[in-house]
């Protein structure tokens, strides 16, 4: 089994739409893979219709948390989406989105970028806005080569010259949130240092001891040596350890299955889930 547990649509960030990312996901030879937009459960119905036959939904979201001053992203597996109290801190991040992005528009107008948010919110179309469409923004006007140079210092990354904080959840509570709707929380990319200040193990080791599930180790963001570090980490804690390309569509290099989950971990991760339950595809064809 190709299990990609880490991807996104235009329902945030991503270029695909939820119909195209799933057909693209068979087409990309995968069986499983995770629809994971940023605080959203918006594109899980079109996914869900447009399902070739063959490959596996996993339903889910990718939480904005902060924690002792620095970000970090919580990937939530099939949690019942209609839970009122983390339905409603999904809204709180959303809702902050575009006051967000706006402030970061106007931060870079005053560094001398001729962006503006007319610009950005064509970018952005129906998805939830975010750095990666001011990102496009920027490889659009020649400031940057490509999205991912936009995430430095100089730029979108955090602490960054343009960067704006959001609201953001408590991982603790996006945990107790999550596992309280029957879902799985695996720490998205918890050492990609190339985005900006990464927790410690030591609030790893918290995390884990509050109920988090897992860790995602093999990623783009991920070296080597960084991988065998948070495997050896995992160990120690109990935790679960993921593997997913993070896709974006045309927003970043990486493609579908690029990076995969072991079909124990996935096994497990459906196991401890009581909210919603892997959706089997049945609303096309699979391609060829």
């Amino acid at each position: 089994m190709r299990i990609d547990l880490h991807t996104h649509s235009t329902a945030s960030d991503g270029t695909d739409r939820p119909a195209e990312l799933v057909r693209n996901a068979a087409a990309a030879g995968l069986d499983v893979v995770a629809l994971t937009d940023h605080d959203t459960v918006r594109g899980h119905a079109e996914a869900i219709a447009a399902l070739p036959e063959g490959l596996t939904l996993v339903t889910g979201a990718e939480l904005s948390c902060r924690i002792d001053g620095v970000s970090l992203h919580m990937l939530a597996y099939l949690f019942d989406p209609d839970e009122p109290e983390l339905a409603r801190e999904r809204e709180l991040v959303r809702d902050d989105r575009v006051p967000r992005a706006r402030t970061m528009v106007g931060k870079l107008q005053a560094l001398g970028v001729p962006i503006d948010w007319e610009q950005v919110a064509r970018i952005a179309g129906d998805g939830s806005v975010g750095r990666p469409h001011i990102a496009a923004a920027l490889v659009e006007l020649g400031v940057v080569g490509t999205v991912s140079d936009a995430f430095t210092p100089a730029w979108l990354a955090n602490g960054g010259r343009a960067y704006a904080e959001k609201h953001e959840l408590d991982p603790f509570d996006a945990i107790r949130l999550v596992k309280a709707a029957g879902g799985v929380t695996v720490f998205a990319h918890p050492l990609a240092v190339k985005r900006g200040e990464v927790v410690p193990e030591s609030s790893i080791a918290r995390l884990a001891a509050a109920g988090l599930d897992g860790i995602e180790v093999d990623h783009m963001d991920h070296d080597e040596m960084t991988r065998a570090r948070l495997r050896g980490l995992a160990r120690e804690l109990g935790l679960l350890t993921t593997g997913s390309s993070d896709y974006h569509g045309s927003h970043k290099t990486v493609g579908l299955g690029e990076y995969t989950t072991d079909p124990e971990i996935y096994g497990e991760i459906t196991r401890r889930a009581t909210g919603a339950f892997p959706v089997p595809g049945a609303g096309g064809p699979r391609p060829a």
